[in-house]
């Protein structure tokens, strides 16, 4: 994870924010005060609250990860947007 002093992060706050919304890197911002802060994009955020949520759900991961183990993956198909059901 990259790190970034606040002063450095005001001044180049437009560019800080487009680089993390285009690699998908979070930045930490440090100050001399020792609270930190990271910066991440809003994509990343909605995907970290989407595992929170499932992760939350009782018996969901041992499902999935049942589901991963006891099921046969020869003839499944990789996942494609547009494809007509």
């Amino acid at each position: 994870m990259n790190t970034i002093n606040i002063t450095n992060a005001r001044a180049n706050l437009f560019q800080i924010v487009s680089d993390v919304n285009v690699g998908y890197n979070p930045i930490t911002i440090v100050n001399n005060k020792g609270k930190n802060a990271v910066l991440i994009s809003e994509d990343e955020w909605k995907n970290i609250e989407e595992t929170l949520f499932l992760s939350s759900m009782p018996g969901y991961v041992e499902n999935i990860n049942d589901i991963k183990k006891n099921e046969n993956w020869d003839n499944a198909k990789e996942y494609v947007k547009d494809e007509e059901w």
